[in-house]
Protein backbone atom coordinates (compact mmCIF):
# COMPACT_ATOMS: atom_id res chain seq x y z
CA UNK A 1 0.00 0.00 0.00
CA UNK A 2 1.51 3.13 -1.40
CA UNK A 3 1.21 6.21 1.72
CA UNK A 4 -0.48 9.36 0.51
CA UNK A 5 1.88 12.07 0.56
CA UNK A 6 1.61 14.97 2.49
CA UNK A 7 2.82 18.65 1.07
CA UNK A 8 2.83 21.42 3.85
CA UNK A 9 2.51 24.63 3.38
CA UNK A 10 4.30 27.69 4.41
CA UNK A 11 4.38 31.36 3.19
CA UNK A 12 3.59 34.99 4.21
CA UNK A 13 0.83 34.99 2.16
CA UNK A 14 -2.59 35.86 4.25
CA UNK A 15 -5.63 33.64 3.71
CA UNK A 16 -7.17 35.03 0.06
CA UNK A 17 -3.73 33.99 -1.74
CA UNK A 18 -2.93 30.74 0.35
CA UNK A 19 -5.95 29.83 -0.75
CA UNK A 20 -5.13 30.11 -4.17
CA UNK A 21 -1.94 28.22 -3.81
CA UNK A 22 -4.12 25.27 -2.00
CA UNK A 23 -6.10 24.81 -4.95
CA UNK A 24 -3.55 24.11 -7.21
CA UNK A 25 -2.25 21.63 -4.67
CA UNK A 26 -5.83 20.15 -4.33
CA UNK A 27 -6.22 19.83 -7.66
CA UNK A 28 -3.03 18.95 -9.07
CA UNK A 29 -2.69 16.62 -6.43
CA UNK A 30 -5.45 15.08 -4.85
CA UNK A 31 -4.68 11.75 -3.58
CA UNK A 32 -1.91 14.03 -1.44
CA UNK A 33 -2.74 15.21 2.48
CA UNK A 34 -2.51 19.65 2.18
CA UNK A 35 -1.47 20.76 6.03
CA UNK A 36 -0.86 24.89 5.99
CA UNK A 37 1.70 25.19 8.54
CA UNK A 38 1.30 29.22 8.22
CA UNK A 39 0.07 31.73 5.96
CA UNK A 40 1.29 34.48 8.36
CA UNK A 41 5.08 34.29 8.49
CA UNK A 42 6.57 37.55 8.86
CA UNK A 43 6.21 39.88 5.19
CA UNK A 44 9.60 39.54 3.50
CA UNK A 45 11.54 38.45 6.42
CA UNK A 46 13.49 35.85 4.68
CA UNK A 47 15.95 35.15 7.80
CA UNK A 48 13.29 35.08 10.37
CA UNK A 49 10.63 32.53 8.26
CA UNK A 50 13.87 30.25 7.54
CA UNK A 51 14.33 29.67 11.34
CA UNK A 52 10.81 28.97 11.69
CA UNK A 53 10.44 26.97 9.02
CA UNK A 54 13.70 24.89 9.85
CA UNK A 55 12.20 24.15 13.27
CA UNK A 56 8.22 23.72 12.34
CA UNK A 57 9.38 21.14 8.80
CA UNK A 58 11.47 19.48 10.21
CA UNK A 59 9.03 17.51 12.97
CA UNK A 60 7.03 16.12 9.71
CA UNK A 61 7.71 12.52 8.59
CA UNK A 62 10.22 11.54 5.98
CA UNK A 63 8.80 11.80 2.71
CA UNK A 64 6.69 14.95 3.09
CA UNK A 65 6.73 17.76 0.44
CA UNK A 66 7.28 21.23 1.92
CA UNK A 67 6.12 24.28 0.07
CA UNK A 68 7.54 27.31 1.24
CA UNK A 69 7.45 30.54 -0.21
CA UNK A 70 8.28 34.18 1.33
CA UNK A 71 9.93 35.79 -1.94
CA UNK A 72 10.47 39.27 -1.68
CA UNK A 73 12.40 39.26 -5.20
CA UNK A 74 9.66 37.21 -6.80
CA UNK A 75 10.03 37.08 -10.33
CA UNK A 76 13.93 37.97 -10.15
CA UNK A 77 17.24 36.28 -10.64
CA UNK A 78 16.96 33.68 -7.51
CA UNK A 79 16.18 30.52 -8.37
CA UNK A 80 13.18 28.25 -8.21
CA UNK A 81 14.67 25.29 -6.79
CA UNK A 82 13.68 21.35 -5.02
CA UNK A 83 15.90 20.20 -2.63
CA UNK A 84 15.71 16.61 -1.96
CA UNK A 85 16.69 16.13 1.85
CA UNK A 86 18.40 13.50 4.02
CA UNK A 87 15.11 11.86 4.29
CA UNK A 88 13.48 11.74 1.43
CA UNK A 89 11.51 14.71 2.17
CA UNK A 90 11.09 17.49 -0.70
CA UNK A 91 11.34 20.98 0.01
CA UNK A 92 10.38 23.29 -2.66
CA UNK A 93 10.51 27.23 -2.93
CA UNK A 94 12.84 29.74 -3.84
CA UNK A 95 16.97 29.91 -3.55
CA UNK A 96 17.28 33.36 -1.44
CA UNK A 97 18.06 31.59 1.92
CA UNK A 98 14.41 30.36 3.14
CA UNK A 99 15.14 27.13 2.41
CA UNK A 100 18.36 26.56 3.97
CA UNK A 101 17.89 26.29 7.87
CA UNK A 102 15.34 22.74 6.83
CA UNK A 103 18.28 21.82 4.44
CA UNK A 104 20.94 22.10 7.29
CA UNK A 105 18.33 19.94 9.90
CA UNK A 106 17.60 17.10 7.26
CA UNK A 107 20.87 17.30 5.14
CA UNK A 108 21.12 17.73 1.22
CA UNK A 109 20.94 14.58 -1.24
CA UNK A 110 20.32 16.90 -4.29
CA UNK A 111 19.33 19.98 -5.67
CA UNK A 112 17.40 20.79 -9.13
CA UNK A 113 16.36 24.16 -10.85
CA UNK A 114 12.99 23.80 -11.19
CA UNK A 115 11.94 24.94 -14.98
CA UNK A 116 8.03 25.16 -15.88
CA UNK A 117 8.56 23.60 -19.58
CA UNK A 118 8.95 20.41 -17.43
CA UNK A 119 5.64 21.15 -15.59
CA UNK A 120 2.78 19.33 -17.43
CA UNK A 121 -0.27 21.14 -18.09
CA UNK A 122 1.54 24.26 -17.03
CA UNK A 123 -0.46 27.67 -18.13
CA UNK A 124 0.97 31.45 -17.93
CA UNK A 125 3.73 32.43 -14.79
CA UNK A 126 2.70 35.59 -13.05
CA UNK A 127 6.00 37.06 -12.31
CA UNK A 128 4.32 38.21 -9.32
CA UNK A 129 2.58 35.00 -8.08
CA UNK A 130 5.02 32.03 -9.06
CA UNK A 131 4.05 30.59 -5.50
CA UNK A 132 0.52 29.39 -7.14
CA UNK A 133 1.94 28.85 -11.02
CA UNK A 134 5.58 27.20 -10.28
CA UNK A 135 6.34 26.09 -7.15
CA UNK A 136 2.59 24.56 -6.29
CA UNK A 137 2.33 22.46 -9.54
CA UNK A 138 6.40 20.87 -8.78
CA UNK A 139 5.13 20.44 -5.49
CA UNK A 140 2.11 18.58 -6.23
CA UNK A 141 4.28 17.03 -9.29
CA UNK A 142 6.55 15.35 -6.54
CA UNK A 143 3.79 14.62 -4.56
CA UNK A 144 2.07 12.54 -6.81
CA UNK A 145 5.35 10.18 -7.40
CA UNK A 146 7.40 12.21 -9.80
CA UNK A 147 11.52 12.35 -8.92
CA UNK A 148 12.77 15.69 -7.85
CA UNK A 149 15.34 14.91 -10.63
CA UNK A 150 12.89 15.48 -13.90
CA UNK A 151 11.73 18.93 -12.39
CA UNK A 152 15.61 20.54 -13.78
CA UNK A 153 19.02 20.66 -14.44
CA UNK A 154 21.48 20.33 -10.84
CA UNK A 155 22.15 23.66 -8.99
CA UNK A 156 23.23 24.05 -5.45
CA UNK A 157 20.96 25.58 -2.49
CA UNK A 158 22.52 29.05 -2.05
CA UNK A 159 23.49 29.91 1.60
CA UNK A 160 21.64 33.08 2.17
CA UNK A 161 20.87 33.06 6.17
CA UNK A 162 23.87 33.59 7.97
CA UNK A 163 22.94 34.63 11.83
CA UNK A 164 25.85 36.09 13.96
CA UNK A 165 26.22 33.70 16.55
CA UNK A 166 30.44 33.74 18.92
CA UNK A 167 30.38 31.71 22.04
CA UNK A 168 32.78 33.23 24.61
CA UNK A 169 33.64 31.51 28.05
CA UNK A 170 30.73 33.59 30.25
CA UNK A 171 29.34 35.41 27.27
CA UNK A 172 27.81 35.02 23.90
CA UNK A 173 26.89 37.24 20.83
CA UNK A 174 23.57 36.49 18.83
CA UNK A 175 20.54 38.00 17.33
CA UNK A 176 17.38 38.43 17.94
CA UNK A 177 15.77 35.42 15.03
CA UNK A 178 12.34 36.11 15.78
CA UNK A 179 9.54 37.95 18.02
CA UNK A 180 6.61 35.82 18.82
CA UNK A 181 2.67 36.84 18.64
CA UNK A 182 3.20 37.53 22.51
CA UNK A 183 6.23 39.98 21.71
CA UNK A 184 8.69 37.22 23.48
CA UNK A 185 11.95 37.91 22.19
CA UNK A 186 13.50 34.76 20.67
CA UNK A 187 17.45 34.21 19.85
CA UNK A 188 19.47 32.09 18.38
CA UNK A 189 21.80 31.62 21.52
CA UNK A 190 21.40 27.92 22.52
CA UNK A 191 19.88 27.18 25.80
CA UNK A 192 22.35 24.54 26.63
CA UNK A 193 25.37 27.56 26.69
CA UNK A 194 24.28 29.06 30.29
CA UNK A 195 24.84 26.93 33.17
CA UNK A 196 21.70 26.24 35.42
CA UNK A 197 22.99 27.51 37.97
CA UNK A 198 23.04 30.86 36.62
CA UNK A 199 21.37 33.30 38.29
CA UNK A 200 21.09 36.21 36.45
CA UNK A 201 22.27 37.38 33.07
CA UNK A 202 23.12 40.96 31.31
CA UNK A 203 21.47 41.11 27.96
CA UNK A 204 22.96 44.15 25.78
CA UNK A 205 20.80 44.33 22.40
CA UNK A 206 22.55 46.57 19.64
CA UNK A 207 24.32 49.52 21.08
CA UNK A 208 21.77 50.50 24.06
CA UNK A 209 22.32 49.97 27.43
CA UNK A 210 23.05 46.66 29.16
CA UNK A 211 20.19 45.36 31.46
CA UNK A 212 20.76 42.73 34.05
CA UNK A 213 17.59 40.24 34.35
CA UNK A 214 16.90 37.18 36.24
CA UNK A 215 17.74 33.60 34.47
CA UNK A 216 14.42 31.52 35.32
CA UNK A 217 12.92 28.40 34.01
CA UNK A 218 9.01 29.29 34.06
CA UNK A 219 6.84 32.36 33.46
CA UNK A 220 4.79 31.55 36.45
CA UNK A 221 7.77 32.43 38.44
CA UNK A 222 7.67 36.31 37.53
CA UNK A 223 5.48 38.45 38.70
CA UNK A 224 2.82 39.97 35.53
CA UNK A 225 5.13 42.65 33.84
CA UNK A 226 8.22 40.97 34.91
CA UNK A 227 11.42 41.11 32.61
CA UNK A 228 13.58 37.71 32.52
CA UNK A 229 15.87 35.20 30.22
CA UNK A 230 14.26 31.80 29.49
CA UNK A 231 14.62 28.57 27.21
CA UNK A 232 12.68 28.59 24.32
CA UNK A 233 10.66 25.80 23.41
CA UNK A 234 13.14 25.77 20.04
CA UNK A 235 15.95 25.31 22.69
CA UNK A 236 17.18 29.19 22.52
CA UNK A 237 17.28 31.77 24.82
CA UNK A 238 14.44 34.27 25.20
CA UNK A 239 13.67 37.24 26.24
CA UNK A 240 9.89 37.26 27.83
CA UNK A 241 7.84 39.65 30.37
CA UNK A 242 5.25 37.37 31.82
CA UNK A 243 2.07 38.85 30.60
CA UNK A 244 3.33 41.74 28.44
CA UNK A 245 5.34 42.37 25.17
CA UNK A 246 8.99 42.39 25.98
CA UNK A 247 9.39 43.69 21.92
CA UNK A 248 7.81 46.68 23.43
CA UNK A 249 9.66 47.05 26.89
CA UNK A 250 13.12 46.78 25.01
CA UNK A 251 11.86 48.24 21.28
CA UNK A 252 13.49 45.52 19.59
CA UNK A 253 12.86 43.69 16.94
CA UNK A 254 14.29 40.44 14.12
CA UNK A 255 17.52 41.10 13.50
CA UNK A 256 18.97 43.27 16.36
CA UNK A 257 22.21 42.17 17.76
CA UNK A 258 22.09 40.24 21.21
CA UNK A 259 25.11 40.08 23.68
CA UNK A 260 24.95 38.29 26.70
CA UNK A 261 26.87 37.97 29.84
CA UNK A 262 26.94 35.63 32.69
CA UNK A 263 28.54 34.49 35.57
CA UNK A 264 29.93 35.79 39.25
CA UNK A 265 29.59 39.93 38.50
CA UNK A 266 26.71 40.63 35.99
CA UNK A 267 27.22 44.66 35.27
CA UNK A 268 24.72 46.01 36.77
CA UNK A 269 21.54 47.45 35.15
CA UNK A 270 18.13 48.14 34.92
CA UNK A 271 16.02 44.77 35.06
CA UNK A 272 12.65 43.74 36.58
CA UNK A 273 9.72 45.13 35.55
Amino acid sequence: MVRRRVITLSTDFGSVYSAQVKAVLHRRAPTATVVELTSDLPAHRVSEAAFLLGHIASGFPPRTVHLAVVDPGVGGRRAPIAVLLGDGSVAIGPDNGLLESLANRLGIRDVRRIEPRRLPGGGPISPTFEGRDLFAPAAALVASGRSVATLGRRTHLTRGVGFTLRRGRDAAEGEVVHVDRFGDLITNVPGSWIPRSTGSVEVRFARRPAVTLPRRRTYEELRPGAAAVLVSSFGTLEVSRREARADRRFRVRAGTTVRLRWGTRPARGKGGK
